[in-house]
């Protein structure tokens, strides 16, 4: 036990599991991506573990970047208004890129996020994200790589954060109401 378990009210996914479904999402991958050329985009910071694992899971000739949005602040709920803080560093005309997210809930992250990419003459924008929250959704975005779908509970570990703690966590689990206040997230 960690000192962060005790915050865990459960595992939502444990290490092993998590490992397998990215193997099974990288040859999935592979297949649609391998004649491409990718562009693996992360949105930072929560996704930087996904990120790792992905692309070594989807052995495809690829290159990786980084982009940095905020609209959540410390906050738990999102606000709706994105801005970059740290954009990608090249030219993406006529690049097919995947958008690697940790988690989509409301949707307006990597609806920004899409838009934005085509105005900058991206082929193509493919969404892979780790988690998929819906019932959270305000924007009309689906993702074209999932790993799992979760339920509304607030969860941590594996590169999401509270407060930007937890995200060491090697697996996912769900936050105990008591340490963000049990308020709405």
């Amino acid at each position: 036990m960690g000192m962060m378990d005790q915050d865990i009210l459960k595992v939502l996914y444990t290490e092993k599991q998590i490992a397998a479904r990215i193997e099974a999402m990288g040859m999935e991958m592979y297949d649609a991506l391998k004649d491409k050329d990718p562009l693996f985009v992360s949105v930072l910071r929560g996704a930087f573990v996904f990120m790792a694992d992905i692309v070594r899971a989807c052995q495809v000739r690829c290159d990786v970047e980084f982009i940095a949005v905020s609209s959540y602040g410390n906050a738990t709920s999102s606000s709706g208004a994105v801005k970059i803080t740290h954009d990608i560093q090249q030219d993406i005309t006529g690049r097919n890129i995947v958008v690697i997210e940790d988690i989509l809930d409301s949707g307006n992250t990597l609806h920004f996020l899409k838009q934005y990419f085509m105005t900058k003459g991206a082929a193509s924008v493919s969404i892979c994200t780790l988690l998929d929250k819906p019932s959270r959704r305000t924007k009309a975005i689906t993702a074209d790589y999932i790993g799992f779908t979760v339920p509304d509970e607030f969860v941590v570990g594996y590169g999401l954060d509270y407060c930007q703690k937890y995200r060491n966590l090697p697996y996912i689990g769900v936050l105990k109401p008591e340490v963000y206040g049990g308020g709405e997230e």
